[in-house]
């Protein structure tokens, strides 16, 4: 399956489209469109591919993809299993970088909006307060209609050209403009490599897959990702260990084994490689982080008040 190219449909009464999916398998492949897309996971986990860049994706994240910028969010298995107790819920923002006119963005007050649209073209993670103020700006725009959809797109983009904590994904030198048999080539690649990654990959298992010869496989892989492919694998499955360290259902010797490492040596060496932190560590941070969004939200809810005739217990 090749990176398809997208037709967005904005409707006869719009400039450009937002659009919530509640469905796992809309748009899960690989793909490209002309229109940059802004989009905020309410709810999921998976897989998330932006140009040479993996890694996981969860509930809160909000991403910008610039125009032509390849990319896919993988949702887990068990999102499509049937009668699933959880569900996909995303919102999706397209435009045309020129929708508002050729001149819009050459204006000096929006500066700031065309070179995030330029930097954009790596993929850039929108992370901290700025992301939940975006995600709360989409929401309103998922109820706005006339000229208010396009104000708060103007508003939200600014937000993001303020803030200083955007976390940049695709590598500067990542091609994208393959032709069709190397589209076809590397999602092959891709798809075989997540649905085994858990095993051993043999390299003449991976090389018939992408049907080249085991000595022309890997200078092909690093040319057209510029990473090896034993770094592809480490990086999908140390993404991996990191949903199972969340969801804490494992021991770390369990969750290394059973993401496909071979030793704990090698997989706290390349985890903390990957994300700057041990097994442990991340597991307490993350631990930590829950309770004090537990705590915030808490605090916000209203006291309750109890009757002065009511016997307290």
């Amino acid at each position: 399956m090749k990176p398809q190219l997208l037709k967005v449909t904005n409707g006869p009464a719009h400039s450009f489209s937002i659009r919530q999916d509640i469905y796992p398998y809309v748009n899960n492949h690989w793909h490209y469109h002309p229109e940059v897309e802004l989009i905020h996971i309410r709810k999921g986990t998976g897989t998330q591919f932006i140009g040479d860049n993996i890694k996981r994706f969860s509930e809160g994240d909000v991403v910008l993809v610039g125009s032509y910028l390849p990319h896919y969010w993988r949702y887990d298995d068990l999102y499509f299993q049937q009668n699933a107790e959880v569900y996909a819920d995303a919102a999706v923002i397209h435009f045309l970088e020129n929708f508002w006119g050729d001149q819009f963005l050459s204006l000096p007050e929006n500066k700031p909006i065309k070179m995030l649209l330029e930097k954009a073209k790596r993929g850039i993670h929108v992370t901290g307060n700025t992301a939940k103020a975006v995600a709360a700006l989409i929401k309103k725009m998922v109820n706005a209609d006339g000229v208010q959809r396009i104000t708060i797109l103007i508003e939200l983009l600014s937000e993001i050209a303020a803030c200083n904590q955007l976390v940049f994904l695709s590598s500067i030198g990542f091609r994208h403009d393959f032709n069709d048999v190397e589209n076809e080539r590397i999602n092959a690649i891709y798809e075989y490599s997540l649905a085994n990654f858990r095993n051993k990959i043999q390299l003449k298992q991976i090389a018939d897959v992408a049907r080249i010869s085991e000595n022309s496989f890997c200078r092909y892989f690093k040319s057209r990702t510029r990473k090896t492919y034993s770094q592809f694998l480490i990086e999908i499955r140390v993404g991996d260990a990191c949903k199972l360290l969340i969801e804490d259902r494992l021991s770390i010797k369990q969750i290394c084994f059973e993401c496909g490492f071979n030793n704990l040596v090698g997989f706290h060496k390349y985890f903390k490689l990957i994300t700057g932190k041990s097994p442990l560590s991340y597991q307490r941070e993350y631990t930590k982080l829950s309770r004090q969004e537990i705590r915030v939200v808490n605090q916000d809810e209203k006291p309750k008040t109890v009757p002065l005739n009511s016997a307290v217990t």
